[in-house]
């Protein structure tokens, strides 16, 4: 069981928060690895690409799908 819990991050000089499930938490973490840059780094990029109808948490949900889904179909 993958429990909600509520995180926060600085991102340009200002503090946010976000609630996501651990094992989203864990792709996010992940990506950031990947990438070489920070976890604040990357949510902050997610950030300025959202939509601005959706929320923080939302967006990485989706960006995480999204890189699961890219990652999973370039191994098939």
């Amino acid at each position: 069981m993958s429990l909600v819990r509520k995180r926060s991050v600085s991102i340009r000089g200002h503090r946010t928060s976000f609630s996501l499930e651990n094992a989203f938490y864990d792709i996010i973490l992940s990506i950031a690895a990947e990438r070489e840059v920070t976890l604040a780094s990357l949510i902050a990029e997610i950030d300025e690409s959202r939509d601005r109808d959706s929320n923080l948490s939302s967006a990485l949900r989706i960006y995480a799908l999204d890189w699961v889904r890219k990652n999973c179909s370039s191994h098939q």
